[in-house]
C-alpha cells in the first residue's frame, strides 16, 4: 500500500513517545506533585480524620495536572504535546478511566476505611502502566507494580489509612526522582 500525494505519513509511536517525554520530562513533575498530593493527604489522616483524607487526595489530584504544567514549564519544557500526537488521545483515555474508578475507591471507604488507600493505590497503579506506552519508558511498569503490591499489602494488613497515604507518597517520590534523573539525558524530539 503507497500513499497518496495528499496523505501525510503518520508519526511512529517513538517519535510520538519522544515528544511527550520531551513535552513532560518524561511524566516527573506529575509524578513529584502526586507524591506530594498523598503526602498531603496523610498529613490530613493524622491530624484531622481519614475522612477528610479522602477528600484531600480527591482535591488535590484536581491540581495535579495543572501545576505539574507549571512546573514542566519553570523547568525549561513547554507542557503540552503537538495535537497531533496520538498519544495525547491515550494520556486522556487514561485520565477518564482514572476518574470513573474513582467512585468505586470512595465506595469502598464507606464500607472500610482502611481500603481506600489501598484502592487508589491499585487505580493510580494501573494509570501508570499505560504510562510505560505514552513516554516511552519501562519506569512505569515498575512504578505501577510497586503501587499495586503495596496497595495489595496495604489491604490484606489492614494498615491505617495515613500509612497508605504515605506509602503512595513514599514511591511516587521515589520514582519520580528516577525519572528526573533519566531524563536529565534526553534531548529535544
Amino acid at each position: 500500500m503507497t500513499l497518496s500525494q495528499t496523505e501525510k505519513p503518520s508519526v511512529t509511536i517513538a517519535a510520538a513517545q519522544r515528544e511527550m517525554r520531551f513535552a513532560y520530562y518524561g511524566g516527573a513533575p506529575g509524578m513529584l506533585i502526586s507524591a506530594a498530593v498523598w503526602l498531603i493527604a496523610g498529613i490530613v489522616s493524622v491530624v484531622m480524620s481519614p475522612e477528610r483524607a479522602v477528600w484531600a487526595l480527591f482535591i488535590g489530584g484536581m491540581f495535579i495536572h495543572p501545576i505539574s504544567l507549571l512546573f514542566a514549564r519553570a523547568i525549561g519544557r513547554s507542557g503540552k504535546h503537538n495535537p497531533g500526537n496520538p498519544l495525547g488521545t491515550l494520556a486522556l483515555a487514561t485520565t477518564f478511566w482514572m476518574i470513573l474508578a474513582l467512585p468505586l475507591a470512595y465506595g469502598v471507604s464507606r464500607l472500610r476505611m482502611e481500603w481506600f488507600f489501598p484502592a487508589m493505590l491499585f487505580i493510580i497503579g494501573g494509570r501508570y502502566l499505560t504510562f510505560s506506552t505514552i513516554f516511552g519508558a519501562r519506569t512505569y511498569w515498575f512504578c505501577g507494580a510497586a503501587l499495586a503490591l503495596a496497595g495489595y499489602a496495604l489491604g490484606q494488613a489492614n494498615a491505617s489509612p495515613e500509612f497508605g497515604a504515605f506509602s503512595g507518597a513514599a514511591i511516587e517520590a521515589v520514582f519520580a526522582a528516577t525519572i528526573f534523573v533519566t531524563m536529565r539525558r534526553e534531548i529535544a524530539p
